[in-house]
């Protein structure tokens, strides 16, 4: 079942399910996906429900932080909820240390050099990693890892 199909199935349980706030996330995940096929004229792959999750995702965190600072924890309550929601159709996360590794792996296989080498370490990092780490964390650590 593609991620889409499961997606469109939790929207009817939770439509059966009189869940309004679960199917109010899903409604705006749904017309996401909608809006970014008619933008781009394409059907919507895997790889692409997923890089779109992982960018709602991002911007849940950034609301999250902004209405905490702005004294709006019902806001960020809210932000919360969709972000749990939305995670669960993110693949499992890798751990620090088996990010490290990949990090190493990549850093070893371009032969890098110093900081000037982060594109090409990115480049390879980026698509292998991409749904199963935070991609903030893993430049983080291609940072570090070229810095030494």
């Amino acid at each position: 079942m593609s991620l889409r199909d499961r997606i469109n199935d939790d929207v009817k349980t939770a439509m059966r399910n009189k869940e309004s706030d679960k199917l109010t996330a899903l409604r705006m995940l749904t017309a996401a996906l909608k809006q970014k096929e008619v933008d781009e004229r394409i059907e919507l792959t895997d790889a692409h429900v997923l890089a779109l999750v992982e960018k709602l995702i991002k911007q849940r965190k950034d609301s999250i932080t902004a209405y905490e600072q702005g004294g709006r924890p019902d806001l960020a309550a809210k932000e919360k909820f969709e972000l749990d929601l939305l995670a669960v159709y993110l693949p499992a996360q890798m751990s620090e240390a088996e990010v490290e590794a990949a990090v190493a792996a990549a850093v070893a296989q371009v032969g890098a050099a110093g900081p000037q080498d982060m594109g090409k370490v990115m480049a390879i990092v980026k698509p292998a990693l991409a749904g199963k780490a935070d991609m903030g964390m893993v430049s983080a650590k291609v940072k570090a890892a070229l810095s030494k």
